[in-house]
């Protein structure tokens, strides 16, 4: 480990055979005999949770599950300008919805903390000081608006904005005099040496000559927070991460990175850069989308393990893409060194489906259908309130009949109290005319209908009454079985369309269908 460690702080071309090798970097770089594996999933609470940020965390997690390791979850907050009021909660909230809680956390604690950076300072700045001792890094005393006028002039020029290390070559009496009137000066890192190449576990072998088309940059601001460049590379190495497994975003910055451990003299953690999630059409994903907030997609009924298992679909690390699994097997079937480098499309439109799979998973559960039980009585008394005038839809054994004559044809919960679904819980006004426009003869079917009831309704189920309506209809001079199908739909249910008669018939019970059926022969 040691000296693949010191080959990939070595500038130069790496050799031919490593660069080739791609399918043994985890075994080479990662998770050897006796390694400890601690991965980070570090968001900034600038914003809620959305699934960008879920399959970041849920790499991570399932990668530190596979081998063992300890999940942690840290808070980059040093933006304060930029700081979204209950983001951190929801950060660690929906985590733990979805079932990938953090070993360590600002919530939870652990041995590293505190997991917040805000609460971290003094670590920078030490950092930052060591740094400045050795010469790696120097203060800056170059205002804002001097920096502007840099930015302002290199877009004039149709140049990409980068600083001129002005500050880098100040004598020390030019700096002393300076802090005499600047006691809190930026802190710039040099970037002086050639640039490491490194071997990423997906991209594999990668150099950036940062130093090239950037200037210095800053790793602590005068307010005394470190940018992110010096928080990462500091947390990490005290919180003992073996592993990084971040957006690719940042896998131009990670030579920056490099430089950094180097100057410090700390041995870096492997990196794996993961490619980004992106929309259908190919552009980036935005926490400003409020489709892709968690949040929001728990409320509108969407399963933790069908988000898990869409978002690792689409995307790689797996043997096969299949549909269907459970974070259990995404643990025991994912392989970092499967990860390609091709962005991963989300196609909400498949959520649905994904969900619907899930959905009827948990159903075939009686521990889970149970717990499903509860959550619909609590959306039918919230959606129909005060239109309940008989409770008895809520009984335990009504609403699990429900759900399991209805699965397999519902994607979320909540559907089957949309209003195609509402005569499950409350009876229809349905007038006589509407019924006539049908068909004619209502009486009479009306009154087979409770007479095939009479009697037998317990042993009634829907192969049973298909076959029983069908002779029923045949028995009609004149009416087409349609026609009969169509009235008992309505009179049932208020509706033109649904779900077959017979398995309405079978979900009211039969006390409640005659119910209904007198109902009509009194109207």
């Amino acid at each position: 480990m040691a000296v693949l460690l010191r080959r990939l702080l070595q500038p130069g071309r790496p050799p031919a055979a490593l660069g080739r090798n791609r399918g043994q970097r985890e075994a080479n770089l990662c998770t050897g005999p006796g390694a400890t594996v601690r991965v980070r999933f570090a968001p900034s609470p600038t914003g809620f949770l959305h699934l960008g940020g879920l399959r970041t965390a849920l790499y991570n997690y399932i990668f530190a599950k596979k081998h063992g390791g300890t999940f942690i979850l840290r808070l980059e907050d040093t933006d304060q300008t930029r700081l979204v009021p209950g983001a951190a909660e929801n950060i660690e909230d929906m985590l733990a919805w979805a079932g990938i809680p953090p070993d360590e956390s600002p919530r939870r604690g652990g041995p590293a903390g505190p997991y917040l950076q805000s609460q971290r300072l003094e670590l920078y700045a030490q950092a930052a000081d060591a740094l400045v001792r050795t010469g790696a890094a120097y203060p800056c005393f170059c205002s804002p608006q001097r920096l502007e006028l840099l930015k302002k002039e290199a877009l004039r020029n149709r140049q990409t904005p980068r600083y001129d290390n002005r500050c880098r070559n100040l004598s020390q009496q030019q700096v002393a005099q300076k802090l005499a009137s600047d006691p809190k000066p930026a802190i710039r890192f040099r970037l002086d040496e050639e640039a490491p190449a490194f071997q990423d576990l997906v991209y594999g072998w990668t150099r950036h000559e940062v130093a090239s088309v950037e200037g210095d940059p800053v790793v602590l601001k005068s307010d005394g927070f470190p940018t992110y460049h010096l928080a990462c590379v500091v947390d990490d190495h005290h919180m003992g991460v073996s592993h990084v497994l971040r957006g690719s975003e940042w896998l131009v910055s990670t030579t920056k990175h490099l430089l950094l451990y180097r100057a410090l003299g700390w041995p870096p953690p492997c990196f794996a850069h993961l490619p980004l999630l992106v929309n259908a059409d190919g552009s980036k994903l935005s926490k400003r989308q409020g489709d892709l907030v968690l949040e929001r997609l728990a409320a509108a009924g969407f399963l933790p393990d069908a988000l898990l298992d869409m978002v690792t679909n689409c995307g790689s690390g797996f043997a096969e893409n299949q549909m269907g699994r459970t974070l259990a097997e995404l643990i025991a079937q994912f392989d970092l060194s499967r990860v390609t480098c091709h962005s991963a499309l989300l196609d909400l439109e498949k959520l649905p489906e994904f969900n619907r799979l899930h959905l009827s998973r948990l159903v075939s559960s009686e521990t889970q259908r149970r717990q499903l039980v509860e959550k619909l009585q609590a959306l039918v008394e919230e959606a129909f309130g005060s239109q309940l005038r008989d409770t008895a839809v809520l009984d335990p054994a009504y609403v699990e009949r429900v759900i399991l004559l209805r699965q397999g044809h519902i994607c979320r919960l909540q559907d089957l109290v949309s209003p195609s679904h509402s005569y499950l819980w409350t009876r229809p006004a349905v007038g006589r005319a509407q019924l006539g426009a049908i068909s004619d003869k209502v009486d009479v079917i009306a009154t087979r209908v409770l007479g095939l009831l009479e009697g037998r309704a317990a042993s009634l189920t829907q192969d049973t009454l298909n076959a029983e309506l069908r002779r029923l209809s045949e028995g009609l001079d004149g009416t087409k079985h349609s026609h009969v199908m169509k009235l008992l739909r309505v009179a049932l249910s208020g509706q033109q369309q649904g779900p077959p008669v017979a398995e309405m018939m079978v979900s009211l019970g039969p006390e409640e269908v005659r119910e209904r059926i007198q109902k009509v022969l009194c109207s």
